[in-house]
């Protein structure tokens, strides 16, 4: 999608007004807006005409008084790991990368929660936990900012055991279109005061405001852990013995699935000597290893039942760490597959009862396609992914795939995105997955930015 040029003169009027603000912190560089002009994806990128780095809220309220007096598009922006083009700046305009705002605020052991600018990044937040006994347990694979994750609802390999953004943020700071500064949520364990505007936020992606600050939940580091890894005769045998676990309620912390492509790829990039058959990566946490043990028991019998051609343990530290950085790194395990081609990749989210029938039939849809894919997911509350490597004429092909893709997973109840969100790439789904309730959202949308200058072409579209 190409960009859409600014008024030049509304640009350099706001470049002198964001200088008197924030002095070197905003740029009209043409190597800086480049950077800023996509995220982890190859989708096209969208180049921002200004890009500035505030410090504090009151910084980030003022460049948005600047963009509304010269009527330009924000855009903010966190680590730019996102897949689904939301930090794409598709009408130029103002981009804010909130890098600078990187200080954990406060820590509180007793109430297990803590308050970060948006720009704190996970690893920065789980270093800063050390010798607390607690952690930040949501993991979506990068290390992605606070704000980031917060705007997208991302989840991660843990969601299972742990919930995703939306459960573990208890308030923010908002910055609105106007420029007004709000604060949702509080750090009460519930509240029945109102709407829930920390959760509108949520997963909002930059469109109705810009986080500044983000109060999340924090975990207990546990006691006890345990992870394995099991091969599958058959698909259906692995995603059998994880709803079998969940509905037994023995809440594994993680489970994840690769199917034997990706298992093959994951073994030539991290060097692992998996057996190349669908498998379950899979992490218990408990009190203490007795109670871990007896949980993974239970488990490991399941399997058998279900096809499980056995458990490794990994039994040392670095052994469970090299597994799940690699288990990270399907994403560049897969690239190395093809690397002259493009990466598209995408998830869908269906009930787990259907997970199994959308997994196989993805990889029926896989077989009969020109280029090669794998699948990997969050398959504990049926989240999954498929990347796809693209050569230029295979585009759209690709697309066909992921739209069949998206066809099913709606069939049966579920999301067409988990958890990459939806950017300007999903929202065409958006209509079909919600129906009347996309005009609530567009109502909302207008009310709190009626100028549609908040990351404006993402989620829906109001032109």
């Amino acid at each position: 999608m190409a960009t859409q040029v600014s008024n030049r003169a509304a640009i350099e009027a706001a470049l002198v007004e964001l200088h008197a603000i924030l002095g070197a912190r905003v740029t009209a560089g043409l190597a800086v807006r480049e950077h800023h002009s996509h995220g982890e994806s190859t989708h096209p990128p969208g180049l921002p005409d200004l890009v500035c780095f505030p410090h504090n809220t009151l910084e980030v309220s003022q460049v948005l008084g600047v963009s509304g007096r010269h009527s330009l598009p924000v855009v903010p922006f966190g680590a730019g790991t996102s897949l689904e083009g939301h930090v794409h700046a598709l009408r130029g305009g103002i981009c804010v990368d909130m890098s600078q705002m990187n200080h954990v605020l406060r820590i509180s052991a007793e109430d297990l929660d803590a308050t970060v600018e948006a720009g704190v990044s996970r690893l920065q937040l789980i270093k800063a936990l050390d010798n607390t006994g607690l952690t930040f347990f949501i993991d979506p694979g990068a290390d992605a900012t606070i704000g980031g994750m917060a705007s997208t609802r991302a989840s991660g390999t843990t969601a299972v055991r742990y919930g995703t953004m939306r459960e573990n943020v208890l308030g923010l700071t908002v910055v609105l279109a106007d420029g007004r500064i709000i604060h949702t949520g509080t750090r009460a364990r519930k509240s029945s005061a109102g709407y829930d505007l920390t959760r509108l936020f949520v997963g909002a992606e930059g469109t109705l405001g810009v986080i500044t600050e983000v109060t999340v939940r924090l975990h207990p580091l546990p006691e006890a852990m345990g992870v394995a890894v099991c091969a599958f005769a058959t698909v259906e045998g692995a995603v059998r013995t994880v709803i079998e676990a969940i509905q037994l309620g023995l809440s594994p912390a993680r489970i994840e699935f690769m199917d034997d492509r990706q298992v093959d790829a994951v073994n030539r990039y991290s060097k692992l000597e998996l057996a190349v058959r669908p498998t379950l990566l899979m992490e218990f946490h408990g009190m203490n290893q007795a109670m871990v043990d007896e949980t993974a028991h239970l488990t490991e019998q399941l399997a058998q039942e279900n096809g499980g051609l056995g458990f490794d343990w990994q039994t040392t530290s670095e052994g469970r760490e090299r597994l799940w950085k690699a288990r990270h790194d399907v994403y560049y395990a897969t690239r190395a597959i093809k690397p002259s081609a493009d990466l598209l990749t995408t998830d869908v989210c269906v009930p787990i009862s259907q997970l199994a029938e959308c997994l196989v039939a993805a990889r029926a849809d896989l077989e009969r396609v020109s280029f090669p894919a794998t699948i990997v997911g969050h398959v504990g509350d049926g989240n999954f992914h498929v990347q796809c490597l693209v050569e230029p004429g295979q585009k759209g092909e690709a697309e066909a795939f992921a739209g069949r893709l998206v066809e099913r997973a709606l069939a049966v109840g579920g999301t067409c995105t988990g958890e990459h969100g939806v950017g300007f790439i999903k929202k065409k789904y958006l209509k079909a997955e919600h129906g009347e309730a996309l005009e609530v959202m567009r109502a909302l949308k207008c009310t709190l930015d009626p100028g549609n200058r908040m990351n404006p072409g993402k989620i829906l579209d109001l032109d």
